[in-house]
């Protein structure tokens, strides 16, 4: 039996499962009250969109995990809304309202089922220069993100504050040092240890006030339709229609990837459509809860790398400890206290193997040694790199334009594949004056 389908101990399942959910927990709370600060949602409608983010990912992470029938590609993934799909749907919403926003979503994730026929055929023009191009965009893009969760926003009150690098690079110490020191099962919970080190920290220098966790009620179930009816309008749901054909290729990144770190033989063909239905599905499920696309997480790989832990039964679990979050009022709460630089800082470390693995996927395949390769690799990073480390570049451009822009992963996606259909299976002309070396190749 292959490790990734082997069961543990249930003790160590849950344990591993958890120190997944901590490590993430940050992203649908913070999708959640951006959405909130966004829209001016009130309180009681942004504690029940929290509640259905914590349970659609549970669900979600699940089909991912386990692979019912034709949905799920069997390999440990963790699903969580945020990123791009986050920002089109709160750009749908303030030009045409949250009903409409809503059934953009509910539109396409029926979309992902008409052209995902069409899209399994043109995987043999992503192979591993651009998946493995793509998720190294895909890492430091999540590194800032992570980032981020320490320092704040470039220009806003608090920014770089002491206090917070402190509580973020000392996570990090922790996690350095558990792993260090630690064997065994104890040096595969290291990012959990961390995380909570930093969280003990905060409490003792004050940051920390855990009283919050005991106000309201008990359980806390997602309310569907909390917008009222869907609208559907497909002009305004395209911007939305259009990303998920980038996001269909980053689920193809991600499952290759997700396989390499487990070590596991998968065939693009039959399992990367098994990842999108996932997504598909939990996607239209959460539409009639007000959320946004539902998206199979990069995050959680760089987690089973460090841990070393291959198991699709973790995830699994982690699916289980979601759900229960999300009905659970008081666990919830809890977690939403633990301070942003304590996640970012954890969520640093294991977002920077990413971008390692991405490094890695290319150097194995051989992709580099082939100087047009060595091209279309380092235009596909500039470009995808561009938005990313410059914000706001492209603040010119008309608003659905600049929203698909300002995705550096879809953009250095596209751009790499691109060029290697333009290089690898169309005939350029030569010039007649020399003779075609290798470097041509």
């Amino acid at each position: 039996m292959h490790p990734v389908d082997e069961s543990r101990p249930l003790g160590r399942i849950l344990l591993f499962g958890v120190q997944h959910v901590l490590v993430m927990a940050a992203t649908p709370i913070s999708a959640i009250f951006l959405m909130s600060a966004t829209l001016r949602l009130d309180a009681a409608l942004t504690v029940n969109l929290l509640s259905a983010a914590f349970v659609l990912s549970g669900i979600g992470s699940l089909i991912q995990s386990l692979g019912p029938w034709k949905f799920g590609p069997k390999l440990p993934f963790v699903m969580l809304p945020g990123g791009a799909p986050l920002i089109l749907f709160l750009a749908i919403a303030e030009q045409h309202g949250l009903p409409t926003a809503t059934g953009a979503v509910i539109l396409t994730a029926a979309f992902y089922f008409v052209v995902l026929p069409v899209f399994s055929r043109l995987l043999a023009f992503f192979p591993a220069l651009v998946i493995g191009t793509m998720i190294v965009i895909v890492g430091v893009n999540l590194v800032k993100v992570g980032a981020v969760l320490v320092t704040g926003r470039p220009g806003t009150p608090g920014f770089a504050d002491p206090a917070n690098l402190l509580l973020g690079m000392a996570t990090i110490g922790f996690t350095v040092a558990f792993y260090a020191l630690f064997s065994g099962v104890l040096r595969q919970l290291a990012v959990m240890l961390g995380l909570i080190a930093g969280t003990v920290l905060a409490f003792a220098l004050g940051s920390v006030d855990f009283s919050r966790a005991a106000e309201g009620g008990l359980v806390s179930l997602p309310q569907a339709l909390p917008f009222g009816s869907p609208e559907f309008n497909l002009i305004a749901a395209l911007p939305l229609m259009l990303y998920s054909l980038a996001s269909m290729a980053e689920a193809t990144g991600q499952t290759v990837i997700n396989a390499e770190a487990v070590g596991k033989e998968v065939d693009k063909r039959a399992d990367v459509p098994k990842t999108i239905r996932g997504d598909a599905a939990t996607s239209f499920i959460g539409g009639f809860f007000g959320l946004p696309l539902m998206v199979t997480s990069g995050e959680n790989i760089g987690i089973v790398r460090v841990t070393g832990v291959r198991s699709r039964f973790v995830t699994a679990a982690a699916g289980v400890v979601l759900i229960l979050i999300g009905v659970l009022a008081p666990v919830t709460r809890a977690i939403s206290v633990i301070p942003s630089a304590v996640v970012g800082g954890t969520a640093m470390v294991v977002f920077a193997v990413i971008t390692v693995l991405g490094v890695q996927m290319l150097g194995r395949a051989g992709e580099l040694d082939r100087h047009t390769n060595t091209f279309i690799c380092a235009v596909a990073l500039a470009l995808g790199l561009l938005p990313i480390l410059i914000p706001g570049v492209y603040g010119g451009f008309p608003p659905n334009a600049r929203i698909l822009l300002e995705s550096g992963v879809a953009v250095g996606a596209t751009v790499a594949a691109v060029l290697n259909v333009l290089f690898h299976h169309v005939r350029l002309p030569l010039p007649r004056t020399r003779t075609r070396t290798e470097s041509d190749r």
